[in-house]
């Protein structure tokens, strides 16, 4: 850690920066065939956390709505043992198991005491090369799981409209929902033929926290260094990713919770991975106070304080070799909703324009804030250093020194040129066309 007590005279506060930046830097090892990656925790927290990583998001599948089977088909029966024994024995660690599904990867958690990292990591790498998709657990424990999210993602307007976007943005690959659907049912020899691609060691990556990447390589050479994954397995394969756009309208429903606004997602795709102008076009358009309770100066943040209820917040959802960059609008109402997308419609056109440096360097402070804080959390660790893994090892903090007014405007030109992505969600007989 770095005190500005101990900063030697002289020293500015952007040389500060730097050597932070070169501390939160890492690389990654090698053992047993498998990447992995540790972050030791300098604090006096005594937890830590395993995630092994799996290259077989949605964009991988063969079947409509497998990886989201598969992805609830974790820690159930394995070679060690029925799904009872491994919660018992989670519980009597201490420990807490979950699995999550983006559309690249399928992450496996295991959060437990320091010290207890081979039971969970031999827990873990069971799903991995020993699970037995038994036919009987995919009707009576994963598809009932499968089907209650399906349905909550449904019932939120937010996450239906981004789903939705993504299909109008890329329809194959990252346009794949990440949701099982009833009209696509998954059998088991699916989800078997799907866990074979998925579980080969190089679509496997293993990340830690509160533990060092030379402890960690040690407990995972003994695991996987047995032959515990699949090494004779293919991987999965998806094709280029392209962008086209265009529109989608959806009622809706009847049965929402009251919680439920219309909502209208304006979105614009790349098929190059998020730049650091995106990053920081994103904090400049805004959407979200520094303070709570107050609106924020951003130009969202202040076409949304005009509506009672509304909301206007701009998102960058990057990928390996693709990004998807816009707003998500929601208003009590569809016709307020008209109203304040229209104005929004405006502020992301007057982006490509350009921006004042002052702006401007104010969006780098926040981008470069919100990059450093990213990792904090479990989720976003997760998140960050995944796909890093796959993409050469190397996990360190974005440089936005490059970053200029003018060299996000040129970006933000360059992506509004791209036909858009619209998804409105509410009456449709009132929320405005793309």
């Amino acid at each position: 850690m770095y005190s500005l007590a101990k900063l030697p005279k002289g020293q500015s506060a952007s040389a500060l920066k730097t050597a932070f930046r070169r501390s939160v830097s890492s690389k990654a090892s090698s053992a047993g065939g498998v990447s992995v990656i540790g972050f030791e925790n300098k604090g006096p927290a005594a937890t830590s956390s395993l995630t092994v990583a799996i290259k077989a998001g949605s964009r991988f599948e063969s079947t409509p709505g497998v990886a989201h089977v598969l992805k609830n088909f974790a820690f159930k029966a394995t070679a060690n043992g029925s799904s009872l024994k491994t919660v018992r024995e989670a519980e009597l660690y201490g420990g807490v198991l979950s699995s999550a599904l983006s559309r690249e990867h399928i992450f496996l958690t295991a959060e437990f005491l320091r010290g207890d990292e081979e039971h969970f990591l031999q827990v873990l790498t069971s799903v991995l090369s020993s699970s037995h998709f038994y036919n009987h657990e995919l009707k009576e424990l994963v598809l009932p799981v499968v089907q209650s999210e399906a349905v909550s993602a449904q019932s939120s307007p937010a996450a239906l409209a981004l789903d939705v976007a993504h299909n109008l943005a890329f329809r194959k690959g990252l346009g794949n929902s990440l949701y099982a659907s009833p009209h696509y049912p998954v059998t088991i020899d699916d989800v078997k033929s799907y866990a074979q691609g998925a579980f080969s060691k190089s679509n496997v990556a293993v990340i830690g926290s509160g533990i060092s990447t030379e402890s960690l390589s040690q407990v995972v050479g003994a695991a996987f260094g047995s032959g515990s994954s699949q090494p004779g397995s293919s991987g999965l394969n998806t094709s280029k990713t392209s962008y086209y756009g265009g529109e989608a309208r959806i009622p809706l429903d009847i049965h929402a919770p009251p919680t439920a606004q219309p909502t209208l997602v304006i979105a614009y795709g790349s098929t190059s991975p998020a730049t650091p102008e995106l990053k920081v076009l994103k904090q400049l358009l805004g959407g979200e106070s520094s303070l709570k309770w107050t609106p924020g100066t951003s130009p969202l943040a202040q076409a949304a304080d005009k509506v009672p209820g509304g909301s206007a917040k701009a998102f960058l959802l990057p990928y390996s070799d693709a990004a998807l960059f816009g707003v998500v609008v929601s208003a009590p109402t569809s016709p307020q909703l008209t109203g304040l997308a229209k104005e929004v419609a405006q502020i992301i056109k007057s982006a490509g324009s350009g921006a004042k440096d002052e702006e401007v360097k104010r969006a780098v402070a926040k981008a470069t804030f919100a990059d450093a804080t990213a990792s904090e959390t479990l989720e976003g660790l997760i998140a960050n250093v995944g796909p890093a893994l796959f993409a050469g090892g190397e996990v360190k903090s974005e440089s936005f020194s490059g970053v200029s007014a003018s060299s996000v405007s040129k970006a933000a030109s360059e992506l509004l040129k791209a036909k858009p992505t619209v998804v409105a969600v509410g009456n449709v007989n009132v929320l405005p066309y793309a």
